[in-house]
């Protein structure tokens, strides 16, 4: 008998992007308990595997001033999820912590302090930071060249699970000692192993050096791929570099961020899809996506004329705390042949030209689109990003989640009570 594949449900909580749509009156406060709270019950409501946290270690700048256009503040993470361990029972707990500007010890005790106090639902999302401006943040200041944050983020996780492994089976503390590269540190763990032996490790990135590193070290992958045929290559590329590790494909779930926008006939979604998309993409979010491509100050120019006939600036200064565009140029010319195509505006050329919502139509369109996705090996499950905070899950977990358990696509009910559990992932080996 085949055996049902099903997918795996994650709830990313909205924040500072172009994604969330702060003007709409339901949006609420990102900073205020009340919105995790939410956006967290609703997703254990859903049975999701684990709620999503993003990491901002300093606001964005933008013309040497607080960028605007952001929400300013964003709670540190961890700090909000062992709040939420209090108020779910089920539901996994991630939080995206920089693996360039902490040090394994304290973080490694932060993550297994939050297993511990949930029982074992916790998750870091390992991220790197690739610039200076975030940099002057810390004591050490700077940064790191790509190859060397890698680096160093591959030491800090193979640490952090050394550190979790280094009490004995019958809870004694062991003398720790690890001197690499880029650590050097000595002394005694000050926890026993967590209940779900170590919290989920979760990668982000799409990169050669991103692929590598989550096929050695990662339990979840979350990727920006929402094509089928872009999901497949990505799916077959990362599952067939595990075995070079010692890996095989199930210890290692893809999950991609995707959005989703529902309507009772097709062409009522599509009718909000567009309008949700016209609504992040202000006038001066057009330019301000524009002057991050050429690097100098469009200010002048109107939303709704032309692009610019000038040429990006090589190494633009505008924006502070953003991720560059890797060739400028190239992106410049792509967007002028496709105003040009189509006779589109600048605002226009944005809204077509970048981030489209991923699963678009009526719940049983939908619920239908995501199963093919798993079951055609693009994806092991995904990560929604909603446009509102908090109740942009509301109507996916009531329209979507009972069609795709009629389905047998999704579960029905939560089986285990650890992340590691809903995931279907092992426990990891104790070294001790």
């Amino acid at each position: 008998m085949t055996v049902r594949t099903r997918m795996h449900l994650a709830a990313h909580f909205p924040g500072v992007n172009s994604t969330t749509v702060w003007t709409d009156p339901r949006s609420k406060s990102q900073i205020d308990f009340a919105s995790f709270e939410h956006l967290a019950r609703t997703a254990e409501r859903g049975l999701f595997d684990f709620f999503f946290l993003a990491e901002g270690l300093r606001p964005r700048e933008y013309k040497g001033r607080i960028h605007d256009l952001d929400v300013v503040g964003r709670p540190e993470s961890i700090t909000v999820l062992n709040a939420l361990a209090a108020v779910t029972e089920r539901l996994g707990l991630a939080a995206t912590v920089d693996a360039t500007f902490n040090e394994p010890y304290e973080l490694a005790r932060r993550l297994a302090t939050l297993d511990h106090l949930s029982g074992g639902r916790a998750a870091w999302n390992v991220v790197t930071s690739s610039d200076a401006f975030t940099g002057e943040n810390f004591r050490r200041g700077g940064f790191l060249d790509r190859a060397d944050r890698y680096a160093r983020a591959a030491e800090f996780v193979a640490t952090a699970r050394d550190l979790w492994d280094s009490w004995t089976p019958e809870g004694v503390a062991r003398p720790f000692a690890h001197q690499g590269r880029h650590f050097d540190i000595a002394g005694e763990f000050g926890l026993p192993r967590s209940p779900q032996g170590q919290p989920v490790v979760i990668q982000a990135g799409d990169s050669d050096e991103g692929r590598e590193f989550a096929a050695a070290t990662a339990d979840v992958v979350f990727t920006r791929r929402g094509t089928l045929d872009a999901g497949r290559e990505f799916y077959a590329d990362v599952k067939g570099r595990l075995a070079t590790y010692g890996r095989s494909p199930e210890d290692l779930k893809i999950m991609p961020g995707v959005t989703v926008v529902l309507g009772d006939t097709a062409a009522d979604a599509r009718e909000r899809a567009a309008e949700i998309r016209h609504r992040q993409v202000s006038p001066q979010n057009a330019l301000l996506a524009l002057e991050r491509i050429w690097g100098v100050d469009l200010s002048s120019y109107d939303p709704d004329g032309p692009l610019p006939d000038i040429d990006p600036e090589p190494a633009p200064a505008l924006a502070r705390g953003r991720v560059r565009v890797a060739d400028p140029l190239a992106v410049a010319e792509r967007w002028r042949a496709l105003s040009r195509a189509k006779g589109l505006s600048i605002r226009q050329t944005v809204i077509e030209a970048s981030g489209r919502q991923s699963f678009v139509g009526t719940p049983e369109t939908v619920a239908a689109e995501l199963d093919e996705f798993v079951t055609a090996g693009a994806a092991d499950g995904f990560i929604l990003v909603p446009h509102l905070t908090p109740g942009g899950l509301d109507e996916f977990v009531d329209r979507v989640v009972p069609l795709l358990q009629e389905r047998g696509a999704f579960r029905t009910e939560y089986t285990g009570t650890t992340l590691r559990s809903h995931l279907g992932l092992p426990e990891p080996v104790w070294k001790g």
